[in-house]
């Protein structure tokens, strides 16, 4: 049994003071309020919150962060180096890189990412001799930093997409490829998640996935009962390029074929129709916003009113961690709608916390994670109400505190799953700036 004593913290959607939650194989398993802490009791100052989930993440975007954002161009401009990044990766430097990043998002105190997975193979596209090594590097990234992991192995087949038809891999592209959808239902299948670990599956995007083959993903979920992912409406371009070809739009393309379910979450869904938004609202399905990576990449703000009003769930991702800060994250959902819509409130800070612990822990298939409560797996993240960005604000609100002043350098500590890996703002495994620096300075500069 190992006890907690928080200072303040969010229980039931409310924010107590003295609370003692006590811990045992990892899941809570009493909360009492207004109590004295016990002699034997860890303390925990500041406010704290259930554990972050990042939804949608694909790690070795981290090398990029500074290498892309300063000149113009475009998302296609952007993918370009991305590509480039993609080639030099092995299973070897992957997993030194995801390692972390993933610290570094434990630092912003996120206990559980939905790894977006792609990369699969050699650069020919010949697979190595373990199929799954890029996958099992990951999963040792995710283990190493000591955060869930949801690896959402995605299915990518194409090349793109324009008015007469599928366009052949080419480049980097070879790697991602099965080389069809029942090839890679094979070789998932074959991967065996230890816990704290579940496997899911992601659709590309219909730029990269055929419909027969979209098919086959959402069978695969459904027999497995596992989070499905996938790219939707990031660019106008996709959906231009999906009408001339099939003549509907993503969503209605991806619903016509069974992808769209409670276990479905829509990435970015920025430019979405009418029809589209009743479809995520009519299955059940979930939107992923992530607004960082989105403004860097010039793509748009998503209809969020829209998603609100229609009772869609809404979770956050740091996706090309252009910035890993899910109260940045969180905000700029409210923040982004200000400026589009020219009024406030759109989104309340409860909601928006929401967004990026309970909701976003259940979209990538943690349904016992995201609350403090009784029987919930034990992550717990304090936030510093006494440093330069949150000192003086309302007492009585941290909620507010956390999501429109916090910034992930607030996180004091955190707990996954009962064990503490970051205290005093510092990862206790990792040197986290000093593996960053030597694994992106490995794999970005010849």
């Amino acid at each position: 049994m190992t006890r907690f004593h928080c200072e303040h913290a969010l229980i039931g959607g409310t924010s107590e003071r003295d609370v003692a939650i006590m811990v045992n194989g990892g899941r809570i398993t009493a909360i009492a309020s207004g109590v004295a802490p016990a002699p034997d009791a860890q303390r925990l100052s500041g406010f704290t919150i259930p554990g972050m989930a990042n939804a949608h993440s694909h790690a070795f975007h981290r090398a990029l962060r500074s290498r892309t954002q300063a000149n113009r161009g475009t998302f296609w401009n952007w993918r370009e180096v991305m590509y480039r990044a993609a080639e030099r990766l092995t299973p070897e430097n992957y997993r030194r890189l995801a390692r972390a990043t993933f610290a570094e998002m434990a630092m912003a105190g996120i206990t559980a990412v939905g790894e977006f997975h792609y990369v699969h193979h050699q650069l020919n596209g010949s697979p190595y001799d373990d199929p799954n090594a890029m996958s099992q590097a990951l999963l040792g990234a995710a283990a190493d930093a000591g955060i869930r992991i949801t690896l959402l192995d995605t299915l990518y087949l194409h090349g793109g997409l324009d008015s007469h038809g599928y366009v052949a891999l080419a480049g980097a592209q070879r790697r991602y490829s099965d080389g069809s959808a029942d090839a890679w239902a094979e070789r998932v299948d074959s991967l065996r998640p230890n816990d704290g670990q579940i496997v899911g599956a992601a659709v590309h995007s219909v730029r990269a996935v055929d419909p027969e083959s979209i098919a086959l993903v959402a069978a695969w979920a459904q027999e497995s009962d596992a989070p499905v992912h996938a790219h939707v409406s990031e660019q106008i371009a996709e959906n231009e390029q999906c009408s001339a070809h099939h003549g509907c739009t993503p969503t209605q393309l991806l619903h016509s074929h069974g992808l769209l379910s409670p276990r479905f979450s829509a990435v970015h869904a920025t430019h979405l129709s009418p029809t589209d938004i009743a479809l995520l609202h009519d299955t059940g399905s979930t939107v992923c916003m992530c607004p960082t990576t989105e403004r860097d990449l010039g793509d748009g703000v998503g209809p969020t009113p829209q998603f609100t009003d229609a009772g869609i769930p809404i979770t956050l991702g740091s996706d090309s961690h252009a910035v890993i800060d899910h109260f940045e994250e969180s905000r700029a959902i409210e923040l982004d709608e200000r400026l589009m819509s020219e009024e406030r409130g759109i989104h309340t800070a409860g909601d928006l916390l929401r967004m990026a612990t309970e909701t976003g822990q259940q979209s990538i298939g943690w349904h016992d994670a995201g609350t403090l409560a009784v029987g919930q797996r034990a992550d717990l993240v304090t936030i510093a109400l006494d440093s330069v960005r949150t000192a003086g604000a309302d007492p009585s609100d941290p909620v507010a505190t956390a999501v429109c002043a916090a910034s992930a350098s607030d996180v004091r500590s955190v707990v996954v799953d009962g064990r503490l890996i970051v205290e005093d703002h510092r990862h206790l495994d990792i040197d986290v700036a000093a593996a960053l620096a030597a694994s992106i300075t490995s794999l970005m500069e010849d």
